[in-house]
């Protein structure tokens, strides 16, 4: 007997060793966690146990390899401060510790330590103190949000050092002092988030240049002076400016008319002198506020009437004077007006107005002699105006103040449970879609920038709950009910309730799912409707926690320990050897299959006789490879997905190289045949204007390819603005010259010669330095005859838009296919467009008005992209640009130029504007305003999200543009 308890505790002690020997994590980072952990001991959120942390699957923490990669802790009721030892964690990559409110004292310094932190959000804590400088360190920093914390002191000038940050958020502390010049060196920066703090003195002119990439400015609620620099005027890619709420004075620089893509502008509550400027080249202007300044007396302006996207006009005490023109009235989007506390004076007739939208006219305390009215669902104000004394309107309500009332919208069709329904425990709440009760994640939206005033528009708001149904993170079978009641506050901040229910039959959400309702919210992968506008998220945590600890009643403790015990001794006693010789039978079996990794190759089929494929510079990789790389294919690695299967990022742990790996899905496995004359193509393919294939993965049941990572994402999302990178015309010209040097490869000196079969803007992929590379070969075919007739007869595949008319009608692939493509793809860099849209082609568009207008026609027409304009193309170039783009189009393919003839026009144009490099190593100066961090697609893109296609390429999603 005491022979079987020595040798039961050998196993125990063996099996324990193995364990340790075995760790995933860094020991490194172990140390750096427990003592993060023994200072969040007490919270009661937080479930971290087991002895590896990378292997034990600790709530919010996922790993790269054996280094700690990401900590997302959000709404974990976490409590305490955030120890210093959190800065050895040097490979962390996203930290998110928002909506813990229980989190408190300083931000350390040794956050400076972590040179690969990408992405640092801190929203909802209560951190005290500066923002220490040595998150200037963080030179890989996108993504910086601080919001809704209790930080002070001046900003410091280090920040300008985050040449690569896209998203900057301090709104809602106490921040102090002037701006730092420092921060016109954020030149991929696409939001200034300072609104709601104390911050004073003038605003640098330098911050803001046309370089720069921004699409929000909310400067609102701050103690600014001086005047608006005109500086303002360059940021052509700005959607909202908000300046609202300052002591700002001077007047609004006449520059500002140039912003085209501005759909909001808030100036009110300044002290803005001089004349209102004509705004009317404020094409998409959709909220206009200049209430309450001191501009010098003017009638209306003019434009406002033609402005017909507005759906808001704030202009209180805006020292206006005469008649109200009635086009105004009938503005096609206008809902709201509001003029109050000016000297309108004459007639104002209500009876004419066909504006199905307009909600809110308010003229109070004007000069109005007389009104007409009709029986109208509109809500009208008049009182102090000489129109209401005597009167027949002077009994209406239009002319006695109405005390205002928050608008109240409940848009989520409800089942009715009854009113006697109650929950007993506490915090819980009635799930509508069964009637029984279960604890939701609750809080409020409060969305900082609309682009409209009205609440009536119940249509609006269910477009709203079906974005968040579809494109919020949610667990499968939850459900989210936008609640009364919606407000907006008196700095026109609209807040919204929200309840997202578990699925149902679960009374709870786990751990790990609050975590990813909190990590979508607060990192902003979730994108609202666009005329919602950026907005933050306050959860309601009271007690969260604490109900989760307690749902389980049953067995004390010590009970379920003593079983558990029990029950392991048994099971290691009796299993213990078992395991032990199994496990050495499975090493033996992976050794052999190792030293034969291709030796199965369709052998159940007999399709395949079991040699290995000719590889060029590619490698086989094992499944456990892979596995480890991706982090064993966790859903937050993943980073796209097509027909094919589902695409994830990886750290390969011997080289530390990141890669992208595809893994195919069951139903689309290859034959070992096929798979093996893949990757024999792919791997001989190498040019540097082409995605490189690293390796793959050939075993039972799985089919992978390892791709080169590629770190700026499609020609198609930088070309939409989802990255923010703004490309002028000396990069676009690069880009395509290097496409076409990657295609002419394919056609020229591939041997045999390729044809790739779906040329397509989303197929050009980004490096880091804009260096383009072409992608996705998946649909390429050989042709024996490289010359310009030589083809093939086969199914017509490809993508609506690019594909070639006459491939299309004779099924006769040739490389001019991909020429026609290519030139769909030189149109879209002169553009920006899709191929397809509104149903109207690219090709005929841009063709018909080169046929009735010359080049000039382009810009008349609105054809040429914005950015493109100034500084304006010289003519010759884009003279030849258009030409040969057209000529890559014609419809038939005798017309169109060879690759190879393409690169030599496209290098001639190049040395014109000096952007060629006949070597083409040139390294372009990229902006990084993309979100490295985001693992799954965005909603604007799919996200804003950056596409990996179905056999080749890939690109790191963003989302980029957050809101």
């Amino acid at each position: 007997m005491a022979g079987f308890y020595c040798n039961f505790l050998f196993i125990i002690v063996s099996l324990y060793l193995e364990i340790v020997a075995a760790g995933v994590t860094d020991p490194r980072d172990v140390s750096s966690l427990r003592l993060v952990q023994g200072q969040w001991r007490n919270s009661r959120g937080l479930a971290w146990e087991g002895v590896d942390p990378c292997a034990s699957n600790w709530t919010g923490l996922t790993c790269d390899g054996s280094r700690v990669a990401s900590l997302q802790l959000s709404t974990m009721g976490l409590v305490g401060e955030l120890p210093p030892e959190i800065g050895g964690l040097t490979g962390l990559q996203t930290l998110d510790l928002s909506y813990n409110p229980g989190l408190t004292g300083p931000i350390p310094p040794t956050l400076g330590n972590l040179h690969s932190l990408q992405q640092l959000v801190l929203i909802g804590c209560n951190f005290t103190g500066r923002i220490p400088e040595e998150l200037g360190n963080l030179r890989r920093l996108i993504f910086l949000d601080l919001n809704l914390n209790k930080l002070g002191g001046s900003l410091p000038a280090a920040l300008g050092n985050l040449t690569r940050l896209f998203w900057f958020d301090i709104a809602n502390n106490n921040f102090v002092g002037t701006l730092p010049v420092e921060l016109g060196n954020l030149h991929a920066c696409g939001h200034f988030h300072f609104n709601k703090n104390r911050l004073e003195g003038s605003i640098p002119p330098e911050i803001f240049h046309e370089n720069m990439t921004i699409l929000h400015v909310l400067f609102d609620q701050n103690l600014l002076t001086g005047t608006i620099p005109s500086t303002v005027g360059l940021l052509k890619n700005v959607t909202i400016l908000r300046l609202d709420g300052n002591q700002l004075e001077g007047p609004i620089p006449s520059n500002i008319s140039s912003l085209r893509k501005l759909g909001e502008l808030r100036l009110s509550n300044n002290k803005l002198s001089g004349q209102i400027p004509d705004l009317s080249g404020l094409i998409n202007l959709q909220y206009l506020d200049l209430s309450n300044n001191s501009f010098e007396v003017s009638v209306v302006p003019e434009w406002i009437s033609s402005a017909e996207l507005l759906t808001t006009v704030e202009m209180e005490n805006g020292s206006l004077n005469g008649p109200l023109p009635p086009s105004l009235l009938n503005l096609p989007s206008l809902e709201t007006l509001r003029m109050a506390k000016n000297s309108i004076n004459g007639n104002v007739d209500f009876t004419n107005i066909t504006s199905p939208r307009l909600q809110e006219v308010d003229l109070r305390n004007n000069n109005i002699g007389s009104a007409f009215l009709r029986n109208q669902t509109m809500e009208v104000q008049l009182s102090g105006n000489p129109a209401c004394v005597g009167s027949s309107i002077s009994a209406d309500k239009v002319c006695n103040p109405q005390m205002a009332e928050n608008s109240t919208v409940h848009t989520t069709p409800m089942k009715d449970c009854g009113e006697s329904l109650k929950c007993e425990l506490e915090n819980m709440e009635i799930d509508p879609r069964n009637c029984e009760c279960a604890m939701p994640f609750e809080g409020y939206l409060v969305f900082r920038s609309t682009f409209f005033s009205a609440l009536s528009n119940i249509s609006r708001f269910q477009n709203l709950e079906n974005s968040l149904m579809n494109n919020l993170s949610l667990p499968q079978g939850s459900s989210v009910y936008i609640l009364c009641c919606m407000y907006f506050d008196p700095i026109e901040y609209l807040t919204i309730h929200l309840r997202i229910f578990p699925p149902v039959g679960n009374v709870y959400f786990e751990r790990s799912e609050i975590v990813m309702l909190g990590y979508s919210l607060s990192s902003h992968t979730y994108k609202s409707p666009g005329e919602f506008g950026p907005y933050f998220f306050l959860p309601t945590l009271d007690d969260l926690f604490h109900d989760l600890s307690n749902r389980s009643k049953g067995l004390s403790t010590g009970a379920i320990i003593g079983i558990a015990i029990g029950a392991a001794v048994s099971v290691l006693a009796i299993l213990g050897m078992g395991i032990y010789i199994l496990m050495l039978k499975k090493k033996a079996k992976k050794a052999i299959k190792n030293s034969r990794p291709f030796g199965s190759w369709g052998v159940a089929s007999g399709e395949y006789s079991g040699d290995a494929p000719t590889l060029k510079g590619s490698r086989w990789f094992t499944f456990e490879e892979l596995r480890q790389a991706t982090n064993n294919f966790c859903s937050r690695n993943e980073i796209g997905s097509g027909g094919y299967g589902k695409v994830y990022r990886g750290l390969l742990a011997a080289s530390g190289q990141m890669v992208a790996v595809k893994r195919a899905k069951e139903e689309s496995l290859q034959g070992g045949a096929e798979f093996k004359t893949e990757i024999e193509l792919l791997s001989r393919v190498h040019h540097k204007n082409l995605v490189g294939l690293i390796g793959f993965c050939f075993e039972e049941g799985e089919h992978m390819l390892v791709y080169e990572y590629m770190t700026n994402g499609s020609l198609r999302d930088n070309l939409s603005g989802k990255t923010g990178i703004n490309l002028d015309w000396r990069k676009r010209i690069q880009i395509a010259l290097g496409a076409a040097r990657g295609l002419t490869y394919l056609h020229d000196h591939a041997n045999p010669a390729i044809i790739h079969r779906d040329v397509k803007s989303s197929n050009i992929l980004l490096d880091e330095n804009l260096n383009p590379k072409v992608s996705d070969f998946g649909l390429s075919k050989l042709i024996a005859n490289s010359g310009a007739r030589g083809h093939v007869s086969t199914q017509v595949k490809g993508t609506m838009g690019y594909l070639d008319p006459e491939y299309y009608m004779t099924q006769q692939l040739n490389q001019k296919s991909d020429v026609y493509s290519y030139g769909v793809v030189l149109l879209e860099i002169l553009t920006s467009r899709m191929p397809i849209e509104g149903g109207k082609y690219l090709v005929r568009e841009v063709g018909t008005a080169i046929h009735r207008g010359g080049v000039n026609a382009l810009e008349q027409q609105q054809l040429l992209d914005t950015i493109l304009r100034n500084p304006p193309i010289a003519p010759c170039v884009l003279e030849s640009f258009v030409s040969l783009a057209l000529r890559c189009c014609e419809a038939n393919s005798v017309n169109r130029p060879k690759m190879s003839e393409v690169v030599k026009e496209l290098e001639s144009m190049a040395n014109k504007c000096g952007a060629n490099d006949t070597e083409g190593d040139r390294e372009m100066e990229s902006s990084l305003a993309f979100r490295k961090f985001a693992l799954r697609p965005s909603a604007d893109s799919a996200s804003g999200s950056f596409d990996y296609s179905d056999s080749g390429g890939y690109a790191v999603p963003p989302t980029v543009e957050p809101k």
